[in-house]
């Protein structure tokens, strides 16, 4: 198993405290602050440690406060309900006391049904694209020093966007695009490991749909910008550690909020979750 792989695994793995109190630790990705990603992906893990045989069909999520890379993070599990086809449950992350992160979660057996989805749109395979980390491997020389070590990091996670962006001067586009995603290497087979390890990857490149109309960048120094909800839908079974197309964009920008919305496909077109996050835009010459 690749190191990277083990480590985000160990620390997706929640130590049990009582029969619905969990804890977990954090790793730094870049940020001063906990990962949003992380927190989704482990009150994920959490609310599912506490329903039996029903995969998650649904995630509703609110950051509150920045979580402490430093402290480690207690989720409280309320079992709201379990009916004949539906398990629901609510997640609240606390550190410190006071909670950084609530969640509603949606459990459902799997049953058959009518069925449709939207088409995939036509894009390059992944083996005809670079990854974001080798994209600015070739203009290294322009990256402030204090940047280097942000945007050259490896991830548990690989993303090869089909037009990669210049992250300190993007080009005003569109507010559309797309990335092929996969974890850097095998997981178990367990589907609720592939389900976490999907909602952790889909926050690294969502809200930043929203600055492309702008020629903005989160390493801009003008620009103060933080999600503040994430939702999530799983259609349909997948794997993580196959290629997954995040297709993405965002339909409005304005008074300081921006909505961005993605669709996910396997290679093979089958449209595998969707997801919506909202977040805060703010420039520094605004304040």
């Amino acid at each position: 198993m690749s190191p990277m792989i083990a480590d985000l695994l160990e620390h997706l793995t929640l130590e049990r405290l009582e029969q619905n109190l969990f804890r977990g630790d954090s790793r730094e990705v870049g940020g001063q602050a906990v990962f949003g990603g992380q927190v989704l992906a482990q009150a994920t893990i959490a609310a599912a440690m506490t329903v039996e045989s029903r995969p998650v069909h649904s995630l509703h999520g609110y950051f509150l406060r920045p979580g402490d890379l430093q402290s480690p993070i207690v989720y409280d599990v309320d079992r709201i309900r379990d009916g004949g086809s539906f398990s629901t449950r609510r997640v609240v992350a606390i550190q410190h006391g006071r909670a950084i992160f609530n969640m509603s979660a949606s459990f459902h057996v799997p049953e058959k049904g009518v069925d449709h989805q939207l088409p995939m749109p036509k894009v390059p395979p992944p083996e005809e694209l670079v990854s974001t980390t080798e994209f600015r491997r070739g203009f290294v020389d322009r990256l402030p020093q204090k940047l280097r070590g942000v945007l050259l990091r490896e991830r548990p996670v690989e993303f090869r966007p089909v037009e990669p962006l210049d992250p300190l001067q993007p080009p005003k586009r569109p507010p559309k695009k797309q990335v092929w995603i996969r974890a850097v290497g095998s997981l178990p087979d367990d589907p609720g490991i592939h389900q976490a390890v999907l909602a952790y990857a889909s926050d690294f490149s969502l809200l930043s749909t929203a600055f492309l109309p702008h020629g903005l960048s989160f390493f801009q120094r003008e620009v103060r910008a933080v999600s503040l909800d994430h939702a999530m839908w799983f259609h349909r079974p997948l794997r993580m550690d196959d290629w997954l197309l995040y297709s993405m964009d965002s339909p409005s920008s304005c008074g300081g909020l921006g909505l961005a919305r993605g669709s996910i496909f396997s290679r093979d077109g089958v449209l595998v979750a969707s997801v919506a996050q909202e977040g805060l835009i703010r420039l520094e010459s605004d304040q």
